[in-house]
């Protein structure tokens, strides 16, 4: 298989990344220590190449009405252009096709980030729902994206911002963006940190990414990228949720808008039913009583009164120095109780935490 390469991947080689394959992507996995890199992102400033991720403008007099159908979120919040909204997007069974990202430029133009693994299904699904509504998807090949982390991100990266990006980001309030030109300018992100989501024409993405370097910004790989969202509690797409569970069972009912009642969204009577039913299972936090061991993806987690569960997302926490995991675990779970993880066909106590681990390179989870 031919893997596909985004415009920053001559400037990988150049610093040395140890690439992989991603999705399709040849994407760099580290450029050196993905320790180092995991920590210039909570005490300094971090950049990704996230150019694989899917962009695709939803433009026409009916692409409001599209969006509130569309997805479980209510784009109805945004009432300001660059406003963004994090939201999934379900099936008819309320599972999760994919989470996403949406800005607003107007009623009628708004733009949607998706992940790169799940491009072709998600097309596929938003070029079936548009039959009904008088609008365009356009997908954007031609943009590139940089994720600008860390304490020090948004001092550094406007000290190479023109003047007009400048006074156009200088009052930008999280999850909210500027559009200056070609380029969508967030305060978004994927790491528990403040910082920026770029969104640049393709061509000129190279020459922003060596001015951010010569600017004291560290290249980071998807390696960090991974430990730091889990740090800070972020569900992964294919990990902590997929199409066969729901927001409510995974920790993300808050991105349901059930308000106003009269909106139908796709998912929504399944949703509807699965709460009047009872949710059975939601992620919670996890981590080892002794510190010990690593937590990963799919070990069987169990308690005597409680039953069972299992790990969805896990692995060592560099901030803290042990490891961590979220888990989908019975709703009867609480902050405190004890379960024990398989690790190796041992059994190893573990304690449930309420996440996030990690804010702002502190350890900020509750236990009893």
């Amino acid at each position: 298989m031919t893997l596909k390469h985004t415009v920053l991947y001559q400037k990988h080689l150049e610093a040395g990344a140890k690439m992989g394959e991603f999705a399709g992507w040849e994407m760099p996995l580290y450029y050196g220590s993905q320790i180092a890199e995991h920590n210039k992102v909570r005490q300094d400033a971090g950049m990704f190449d996230v150019s694989h991720m899917n962009v695709a403008d939803i433009k026409g007099k009916q692409a409001r009405d599209y969006l509130r159908y569309l997805i479980a979120n209510d784009v109805d919040k945004l009432k300001e252009a660059g406003k963004a909204l994090y939201s999934c997007m379900l099936n008819d069974q309320g599972g999760v096709i994919d989470d996403l990202i949406v800005y607003r430029f107007d009623e009628q133009n708004y733009r949607i980030i998706s992940n790169a693994a799940t491009h072709d299904k998600d097309l596929s699904w938003l070029n079936k729902q548009k039959s009904n509504f008088d609008i365009e998807i356009i997908e954007r090949p031609n943009l590139a994206m940089i994720a600008i982390q860390g304490p020090n991100s948004i001092s550094k990266t406007q000290s190479i911002f023109t003047e007009e990006q400048r006074e156009a980001t200088k009052d930008l309030k999280i999850f909210q963006g500027a559009i200056v030109n070609d380029w969508l300018i967030a305060r978004t992100g994927y790491t528990g940190e403040d910082g920026y989501e770029i969104i640049l024409p393709g061509d000129a993405a190279p020459e922003f990414w060596q001015a951010l370097l010569k600017a004291g910004v560290a290249p980071c790989g998807l390696v960090a990228r991974d430990s730091l969202r889990l740090e800070a509690g972020l569900s992964l797409y294919g990990s902590d949720m997929d199409e066969t569970t729901t927001p409510l069972e995974s920790n993300l009912e808050w991105t349901v808008a059930w308000q106003p009642e009269d909106r139908d969204f796709i998912g929504r009577k399944a949703l509807e039913t699965q709460k009047h039913e009872g949710v059975k299972r939601n992620i919670y936090g996890l981590i080892l009583d002794k510190g010990k061991g690593i937590l990963r993806s799919h070990q069987k987690v169990t308690s005597e009164n409680l039953g069972q569960g299992e790990i969805t997302s896990g692995g060592f926490s560099p901030t803290l120095g042990f490891s961590v995991a979220l888990a989908r675990l019975p709703v009867e779970a609480h902050v405190g109780d004890n379960f024990f993880v398989t690790i190796h066909g041992k059994q190893v106590s573990a304690k449930v935490v309420k996440p996030p681990f990690v804010r702002k390179g502190k350890k900020v989870f509750e236990e009893k």
